[in-house]
């Protein structure tokens, strides 16, 4: 089987779950796959953007499992890769495109952006194939695979817009959180959307971020908040 192409039993150990969990999400459709002579099979792309839509519903403990999967380390993954350069409160944008191309620009302070156009193209090309607008008001744009040669080290940008606005979220909510995730690796990247998503479910973290004065500030609340996770998932 290619590297491209996993089984059922691939793919539970792939998510970290029971494998008949996973096939009972696969016979009710809830899972991109499809059936080669009576066997599930499922592309690891597919997958990838299946999960990425679905981590705002994970528990904590799932996400968890889920950095473990990608190298299941304990590192300060967000503090490391967000540069204060590439932190901006509040953004100037109104607009979907507009809020792109700031985020873009934002991450260009990390002097880790070499293509910033073709970034730019790759993230809206992402947000056109199925918005990363979570329904808590943020947002998590990225590229949909790494570019080689666009980006030098992986990186993330926050933004926070001034006034909320319109991202695509499933529920018609505005958005005004914005977490841009450039990473030159898939695994490093999955690990980064599941970090950020066990961020989003901390109590009172997303309000203390809409109530950050600057920039600075702001990314010292998402550096506190990661600290404060890791030190009790290691208790």
């Amino acid at each position: 089987m290619s590297n491209d192409t996993m089984d059922l039993e691939q793919l539970a150990r792939y998510l970290q779950r029971d494998a008949r969990e996973v096939g009972r999400l696969a016979d009710r459709g809830r899972l991109p796959g499809r059936k080669v002579a009576g066997a599930w099979r499922f592309s690891l792309q597919e997958v990838k953007r299946w999960l990425e839509q679905q981590l705002g519903d994970f528990s904590d403990e799932q996400l968890r499992r889920l950095e473990q999967q990608h190298t299941g380390t304990d590192e300060h993954l967000i503090a490391s890769l967000l540069h204060e350069a590439c932190v901006a409160v509040p953004m100037r944008a109104t607009t979907r495109a507009s809020a792109l191309r700031e985020l873009v620009t934002l991450a260009e302070q990390s002097w880790q952006v070499y293509d910033p156009q073709a970034v730019l193209e790759a993230v809206q090309a992402r947000e056109d194939l199925a918005t990363t607008a979570l329904e808590f008001g943020v947002a998590v744009p990225h590229m949909h695979r790494p570019i080689p040669g666009a980006v030098g080290e992986s990186l993330i940008a926050f933004g926070r817009a001034s006034s909320a606005l319109p991202f695509g979220s499933a529920d018609g909510g505005l958005t005004d959180l914005f977490f841009l995730v450039l990473c030159q690796d898939e695994g490093l990247h999955l690990k980064v959307l599941a970090r950020l998503a066990r961020l989003f479910l901390r109590p009172g973290f997303l309000d203390t971020l809409r109530d950050a004065p600057t920039g600075h500030a702001a990314r010292q609340i998402i550096v506190a908040a990661e600290e404060d996770l890791l030190a009790k998932t290691r208790r």
